[in-house]
Parts: structure tokens; sequence; C-alpha cells
């Protein structure tokens, strides 16, 4: 028996957790703010899952979202390039604020 502050949640919503974040692509984290629920309870399910072999969603977590190794690869590789990119425009952004002045406020640097 818990303490009168932990949550008891059905299996089907555990089931469907799990299952929004192997499809969604999302962090853990992003989609157990989204449901409501603690992080690291969400993060408890999906290891269970992974480490029990259960068919249904939590296969599809383990054997990677249902992707084949090189869809894998290419996810990784876009996901860096995005990364790089948004490091890219964070950059250009601090340089303009720099060159052009009247831009300082727009970027959020140089007050």
């Amino acid at each position: 028996m818990g303490n009168k502050y932990s949550k008891r949640y059905t299996e089907e919503f555990k089931r469907d957790a799990i299952a929004l974040v192997a499809s969604s692509g999302r962090t853990v984290t992003e989609v157990a703010r989204e449901l409501g629920v603690s992080s690291e309870s969400l993060r408890g399910w999906v290891k269970k899952s992974n480490g029990t072999g259960q068919a249904g969603a939590g296969a599809s977590v383990a054997a990677g979202s249902g992707l084949d190794a090189a869809e894998r690869e290419e996810l990784k590789r876009l996901r860096k390039l995005a990364t790089d990119q948004a490091k890219t425009i964070e950059i250009l952004k601090k340089a303009t604020a720099f060159v052009c002045p009247e831009r300082r406020g727009a970027a959020g640097v140089g007050r």
C-alpha cells in the first residue's frame, strides 16, 4: 500500500504512455509533462517494458520504434545536423547584435 500522495495508473494508461514516448520522438520528460505524470515514473515504465520484452508498445520501444538500422542512423545524423544548425543560429544572433546595434533588443544580447 502506497502513501496518500502516490497515484495509481491503469495498465492501459501505462501502455499508452509508453507507446506515446516510442512513437512521438519526444523525450520522456516532455511526454510526462504533457500527461501530468512524474517523469521518473514514466521512465521506469519504459525501462520495465524494455526489460520484460512485452509485445506491443514496449516491444516497439525496445526495437527502436520500428526503425531499421539505416533509418536509425539517418535519424541520428539529422538530429545532430539540427543541433549544429541551432548552435549556428544562436552564434549568428549574437554576432548580429554587435554588427547592427539597432537589433540589440531583438537578439536579447548586449543589454
